[in-house]
Formats: structure tokens, sequence, C-alpha cells
């Protein structure tokens, strides 16, 4: 049963995203406003070219102390390269993905351009209305 359970209708819709331009301070304050763990980088098309999560922002913190200056843009922070999933995986498909890699969300994509988030707490939530 759970392999027939999409991404696309357990996902996070309308997720927050950031441009590589953006000042990685806003960013923090951001995942912070919206109590996210990270969110997907992308690019003037909409298309996932990275991932700024919590850690990044922490290394960021780190480089300014070491250096005394906070800041700088996203894209110097993020991870790249993204690691996506797509909107017409199966739940199965993201508890693999979660159980192998450390990632606790994954931007989603149709087309190749981000149409949502899934996180572990959406997986989990999906396969406790299953249960």
């Amino acid at each position: 049963m759970l392999r027939s359970l999409k991404v696309k209708d357990y996902m996070t819709r309308d997720p927050l995203s950031f441009s590589p331009d953006m000042e990685v301070l806003e960013a923090v304050h951001q995942l912070l406003a919206h109590h996210l763990s990270g969110a997907p980088v992308v690019d003037e098309n909409g298309k996932p070219i990275g991932f700024l999560s919590e850690k990044d922002c922490l290394k960021a913190a780190l480089n300014a102390s070491y250096y005394e200056e906070f800041g700088g843009q996203v894209r110097q922070f993020m991870t790249q390269p993204v690691v996506t999933i797509d909107a017409e995986s199966t739940l199965t498909d993201a508890a693999e993905m979660f159980v192998t890699q450390l990632h606790r969300c994954y931007p989603v994509v149709e087309d190749g351009q981000l149409v949502g988030q899934l996180s572990r707490h959406n997986t989990l939530a999906a396969l406790e209305r299953l249960w």
C-alpha cells in the first residue's frame, strides 16, 4: 500500500526557497521564522541549484567567529549538488532516501522545477494515517 502513495500528495506546497544572491542573515531569519531545518536555493527559473540547511548556517556563524564578520550570500554556504525527489516518486522511495541519507527534507521537483518540499515529518505523518 505504501508504494501507491505519491510524494506529491504529502509534500508541503509553496515551499520556502532562497535565491543564491540573498544575504545569509536574511535566510537564517526566514528559516527560524518558518521553523524549518533548511530550504532549497533556486535559480531565476525556479530550478533547485543548492540547499541551505541549519548546518550550513552554523558554518556561516563559525566563519564569522573566526573572521569577525558575519554575512555573505547564500551561494557561499549552500550545499551543492542539491538532492531532490520527484513529485511522482512513492513514499517508499522517500522513506528509503531518509533512512540511507542524512537529509531531513528534500526539494520536490516536477520537470526540473521546484514544486514542494518533503520532510521526514511529512513522511511519518502519511505513514501514521496508513496505520
